[in-house]
């Protein structure tokens, strides 16, 4: 059997609030690795406190690639993030360390490892056009449209989701082929790393849902109000960028809007983090090859240490 010399990485994947930051920092005191952050909120500067942002000080000591590395006004996307992180990567191996991504975006993981298909870029006349048919029988007659053209892909977007809908009937509009059709295509060589998946996966939610809890409250009582009227105050920010759907930073803008009060904001933002971590945990148990860690089990450090020692030591 021919011997894969292919460079080594860890992939370090877990529901927000289950302790990956904390324990990607702790493996790089003991081994040779360079932490690239796999965040959809942190590439956005000024999003600091929602987002949980490793403070200056923790930066410092175990710097983080990919943090910081948009305006709030620039979309970014996983071909983005897939181009980006294979140069951090290619750099990290190149200087003799090993890449250790640390994230809880799936999306970004999946078009790292296995590729994006390659889907027409965004027509401003076809938007244009589909905004206009959705002003006259709304959102969710497009949503019906979409059902009746590409059934699977309606199924995986929700009726609110805006956003989603149009680029799916654009994507119909420029192709003639449904959107969920064109996703099936992918990387078609092998990734240039081997990986060691790592997936942070609590058998027991309640201490990850009181953790979550917890922390919202912290972000409310650290100044996340007071970081969303600054992203306010630039002018020009709206409620459907991208960084400003974060979870955490939509609901504390539309009470900022006046859509609800503070109670309500919060019961709002835990609820979200908590739908958040529930979709991070059935993506993470569709990834067959992690090797699965509680982190509410003790031990979770030497736990992890012994799988890079196995991983490590068998090259």
């Amino acid at each position: 059997m021919p011997v894969d010399r292919r460079p080594l990485a860890i992939f370090l994947m877990g529901p927000t609030a289950s302790g990956k930051t904390a324990l990607a920092c702790a493996l790089s005191e003991q081994f040779p690795l360079d932490l690239i952050s796999v965040d959809s909120a942190l590439v956005y500067r000024g999003l600091d406190i929602g987002a949980a942002k490793p403070d200056a000080a923790t930066r410092a000591r175990y710097p983080h690639a990919l943090i910081d590395i948009r305006d709030p006004a620039q979309p970014y996307s996983a071909a983005d993030f897939s181009a980006d992180a294979q140069a951090a990567m290619r750099r990290s191996s190149d200087a003799g360390r090993i890449p250790l991504l640390v994230g809880g975006t799936g999306l970004y993981f999946r078009a790292l490892q296995r590729g994006l298909s390659s889907l027409p870029e965004a027509d401003a006349e076809v938007r244009a056009q589909l905004a206009e048919e959705a002003s006259v029988i709304g959102w969710d007659g497009m949503h019906r449209r979409l059902a009746e053209l590409d059934p699977a892909a309606a199924t995986r977007i929700k009726s609110a989701d805006t956003q989603r809908i149009q680029r799916a009937l654009e994507v119909i509009a420029l192709t003639g082929l449904p959107l969920s059709a064109q996703q099936q295509g992918g990387r078609g060589q092998p990734f240039p790393w081997r990986v060691l998946k790592l997936a942070l996966l609590p058998e027991d939610r309640a201490p990850l849902h009181a953790r979550i809890a917890q922390r919202f409250d912290d972000m409310l009582r650290h100044g996340l109000l007071d970081e969303v009227r600054a992203l306010r105050q630039r002018g020009d920010l709206a409620a459907d960028l991208p960084a400003i759907r974060a979870v955490g930073y939509r609901q504390a803008w539309e009470h900022l809007d006046g859509l609800y009060d503070a109670a309500e904001l919060r019961d709002r933002g835990i609820f979200a983090t908590r739908q958040l971590a529930k979709r991070q945990i059935t993506w993470l148990r569709s990834e067959l090859d992690a090797r699965v860690l509680d982190p509410e089990r003790g031990g979770l450090q030497q736990r992890a240490t012994e799988a890079l020692r196995l991983f490590l030591g068998s090259n």
